[in-house]
């Protein structure tokens, strides 16, 4: 009895355990069938509509981009402003001019199959749409590879309102043109409310990511009122001859403009900054209260040494010579070797001799004189001047370069400095160069292409029967600033009174432009001998394209052109390698206002 009572307890167990087990597989395969057979269906046949919905909406949206792009500005234009990210330097421009090709040939080729479509084997709709979401989710991948540089749609409408902007303006100022002279209709008064408050929510503002939503606004209020004015004034060649009389307006005052700001930069050229005649005046104020004895430079036995290496510079301009000597001297490997001669006028002798009296050029000895105390250059010369308003032509201390022999009559090389001009590297190397017979030492600019490329015709005038004969129109031209001179070919040769025959004969007739490097190149024709390009490098003082590369590896650097690196119109790009020698802490310049 207990074995059956024993067998009864564990087979009930077996079944409780068998029942707990099986009930919840059985309940939950009959709900997934009950759904299935009723719900189920609807719901993959309502996926596979969400998945043909989206495709044809892509393929819709595919389409409109490319009949949107085919009506808007080409697709190189649209990515030029994302190609310019990335920092180019001069030099890499010059050896690979072709940076950015690939990359607009394979933007362009982003959407060719779209814009070429085939007629003959035409697909069917639904192969047209799975093929543009392919095309397209490919595509994906290799334009995020490309970079930062291309983004997708809305990139490439970048500044598209601020362009709209300005042709609202325009539109808006042609219809206000063809209204009656003083009328004051509500029209008027509407379109002129609406460029004011237009223009000033805009401003200055380049790109569309600045515009606020202010200017958004009002730039649909002007989209209302130009609908307006186009209802007033269907008529089309009226707007035609309007916005050309605007465009001639324009290129006019564009002109104007031009001719007003080139004026204005040569007259600042021409002129003396406020800070240096400050500076002149200090300087001759303190030089004159110093007793005799110490008005005198030192180092006087070195002015005569034909052993030494003797520098020229004329001018009137005390920064400019202080920048000369110091950037000379520092570079220098032989300083105590170094003779200056500074010639300068008597009104600028006490403060340039003052300048260097209290600053002097370290181991380097220095000579100021001034013009007027040369005696014999009026009575054996008669110093003419060219006929020229600017007068660093007519200057006596620009033309008198021609005279060297005479002002150092012991010395047999020199060489000549221009006050614009940055030495960078030793020069005395110079005189080992081996002038072959020739008087005068020069960087030529005869070769094509480059910045400061010359030719004989340019300056002289070859359609005198004179000129056409002594001269060769194809002969290579030259530079002034930094030349090495040998004075005793020079005095054999009597180049000075060469020098005068045409300087008599230009002025009888037009020979040749004012200044002194078209009558250097007659005076020096087949005198001159061409020496490496690296010596005298040009370019600083106008917008020449000049290489970084060269000016790091010039030993002189010239600031030719009217923007000289003191000047405010100078080029901010070129300026350090001048202002790097110049002592802005010094007393008189931080109380005349020359800083850096």
């Amino acid at each position: 009895m207990r074995l059956f009572w024993k067998c009864t307890r564990i087979f009930i167990i077996l079944c409780l355990f068998a029942v707990s087990v099986t009930t919840p597989i059985l309940l939950l395969s009959s709900h997934r069938l009950r759904h299935l057979g009723s719900d189920g269906s609807k719901e993959f046949v309502g996926d596979l509509s969400i998945i043909k919905q989206r495709l044809e909406v892509q393929a819709l949206n595919a389409v409109q981009q490319e009949e949107g792009r085919s009506v808007k500005e080409p697709i190189l234009d649209v990515y030029r402003d994302g190609d310019q990210s990335s920092a180019v330097s001069l030099d890499s421009i010059d050896k690979d001019d072709s940076v950015g090709k690939p990359k607009n040939a394979s933007l362009s080729g982003i959407d060719v199959t779209t814009h070429a479509p085939k007629k003959e084997s035409q697909p069917s709709l639904p192969e047209q749409k799975v093929a543009t979401t392919r095309e397209k989710e490919k595509s994906r991948p290799e334009e995020v590879q490309r970079g930062q540089n291309v983004q997708s749609h809305p990139r490439r409408a970048l500044d598209e309102k601020v362009k709209e902007v300005k042709d609202q303006l325009i539109k808006a100022k042609a219809f206000l043109n063809f209204v009656p002279p003083g009328s004051n209709s509500n029209f008027v008064k509407e379109i002129k409310l609406r460029i004011k408050d237009l223009e000033r929510a805009v401003g200055e503002v380049t790109k569309d990511s600045d515009l606020s939503r202010r200017a958004i606004q009002k730039m649909k209020a002007m989209d209302s009122t130009l609908l307006k004015a186009s209802k007033l004034f269907p008529e089309c060649s009226a707007m035609v001859k309007k916005l050309r009389a605007m465009t001639y307006n324009a290129e006019e005052q564009l002109r104007s403009q031009k001719n007003q700001a080139s004026f204005l930069v040569n007259l600042a050229g021409r002129t003396t900054p406020k800070g240096l005649h400050c500076l002149s005046m200090r300087l001759t104020t303190e030089y004159f209260s110093l007793p005799p004895e110490e008005q005198e430079l030192p180092d006087q036995h070195k002015f005569q040494d034909p052993d030494l290496y003797h520098f020229a510079v004329f001018s009137d301009n005390v920064l400019a010579c202080s920048a000369v000597v110091n950037s000379t001297v520092s570079t220098a490997r032989v300083p105590e070797k170094i003779v200056f001669h500074i010639v300068t006028d008597s009104l600028n002798l006490p403060a340039m001799t003052m300048w260097f009296l209290s600053n002097p050029p370290g181991k380097a000895a220095i000579q100021i004189q001034s013009i007027d105390k040369f005696d014999w250059l009026s009575n054996k010369y008669i110093l003419q001047k060219q006929e020229s308003l600017d007068p660093r032509y007519t200057s006596p201390l620009n033309h008198l370069r021609f005279y060297l022999p005479d002002i150092f009559p012991s010395l047999n090389k020199i060489v000549l400095l221009d006050h614009d001009v940055v030495v960078k590297r030793d020069l005395t190397g110079l005189w080992r160069i081996n002038m072959k017979g020739k008087v005068n030492g020069a960087v030529e600019t005869c070769l094509e292409g480059e910045p400061t490329f010359r030719r004989m015709d340019m300056f002289i005038n070859f359609t005198d029967p004179l000129v056409a004969k002594r001269f060769d129109v194809k002969s290579c031209t030259w530079a002034f600033g930094m030349n090495i001179f040998d004075l005793q070919e020079w005095r054999k040769r009597n180049l000075t009174a060469l020098y005068h025959k045409y300087l008599e004969l230009g002025s009888d007739r037009p020979l040749m432009k004012a200044g002194t490097l078209p009558i250097g190149w007659m005076t020096f024709y087949k005198h001159t001998r061409g020496i490496d390009r690296r010596w005298h490098v040009l370019g600083l003082g106008y917008e020449s394209g000049v290489r970084l590369n060269e000016i790091e590896q010039a030993a002189v650097i010239h600031y030719d052109g009217v923007m000289k690196p003191w000047l405010e119109i100078g080029l901010q790009k070129f300026k350090p390698y001048w202002k790097k020698h110049v002592w802005y802490e010094h007393p008189y310049l931080q109380q005349c206002n020359i800083h850096d």
